[in-house]
């Protein structure tokens, strides 16, 4: 099937409408059904990253997997509107043993298929059903060149097997004859790594990975300077004031372009507006009692979204965030 059809068009074309009719009217109008939607596999994870709820085992919330027959229930609801679907929110996405599954599922349905993984269980088998699940995109975190500083961030973490595990994926691509999944690095810069950037570029192209995508990392504790925060301005988040602070450097607008095209599902059915929201604090709604299309437009989300209108520095999980006012982000 195709990802893209007249009914998926019509239903983003609606969704953007309402957005911008949303900005001149300074009032929440929504329009058509969320075209991505983020769902969470796990909330487990391996590692112990210092900046991660998965990492710190600091969830506020229910732990767990999700199941395959809730996650086939949603997208049968859902995937004649769907264009892209994130398999990743918190945890590991390949420690649930449905996930290759649930991919299948999803990419067998015309939906674009993502996730993001820390590459400690890409085996060769791993490597070979991802080929054959389908998944279109792949993002593999390697935030180091060197075990060194690797695990100065991903702690737990083994640089080695993960740089195996992105030379099995390119292996079974070529072995299978298969053009996805579009394979990314993400290096999240941090001061510990931000000097080893150039050897992650050399690194990709030496195993045969399409693209490299730095990011800036997402700092809980920066109002007084964090040993995280780099050191070049262009990979930091955060700006060092005239009295030493630091504040985030983007202004945040208010509005969020996020609040109308998508969403996060938690994996026992919660839905929250987006990926700040680790904790699950706003809770709009639960699919296990109730449709996405309803609780989309019920008056739980509304109210956010006339919030957000009135300013996104009052709203906790908004002033951590540089992207939620761009369009297409």
């Amino acid at each position: 099937m195709l990802w893209v059809t007249p009914r998926k068009i019509w239903n983003a074309a609606k969704i953007l409408g309402s957005y911008y009719l949303t900005r001149l009217l300074q009032r929440p109008i929504q329009w058509g059904v969320p075209f991505t939607i983020s769902i969470e596999p796990t909330t487990a994870c391996n590692l112990r990253c210092p900046e991660c709820p998965s990492g710190l085992r600091s969830f506020s919330r229910p732990t767990g997997n999700l199941r395959a027959d809730f996650f086939r229930r949603t997208i049968d609801d859902l995937y004649r509107d769907l264009y892209f679907l994130i398999f990743y929110f918190q945890g590991e996405p390949y420690i649930n043993p449905e996930f290759l599954d649930m991919v299948k599922y999803a990419s067998q349905k015309g939906i674009y298929t993502i996730t993001s993984t820390n590459g400690h269980f890409l085996s060769e088998e791993n490597a070979r059903r991802t080929i054959e699940s389908g998944l279109d995109r792949l993002i593999i975190s390697v935030d180091g060149s060197t075990q060194e500083v690797y695990e100065q961030y991903r702690k737990s973490g083994n640089l080695d097997q993960v740089l195996q595990g992105a030379r099995n994926v390119v292996k079974w691509k070529k072995q299978l004859g298969s053009k996805t999944p579009h394979l990314i690095f993400q290096f999240l810069v941090v001061r510990p790594n931000e000097h080893q950037i150039p050897e992650i570029y050399r690194l990709a192209k030496e195993i045969g990975i399409d693209e490299v995508k730095l990011k800036t990392a997402q700092i809980y504790d920066y109002a007084q300077g964090n040993s995280l925060i780099p050191v070049q301005d262009q990979y930091s988040r955060y700006r060092q004031q005239a009295d030493g602070s630091y504040r985030i450097k983007n202004k945040l607008l208010n509005h969020c372009w996020k609040l109308w095209h998508a969403c996060v599902i938690t994996w026992d059915g919660m839905v929250v507006p987006c990926c700040f929201d680790k904790d699950a604090q706003y809770r709009m709604g639960n699919l296990q009692d109730q449709s996405l299309r309803k609780v989309w437009q019920q008056k739980p989300y509304q109210e956010f979204r006339k919030n957000i209108l009135k300013g996104r520095d009052q709203i906790d999980i908004c002033t951590n965030c540089t992207e939620g006012c761009k369009v297409w982000a």
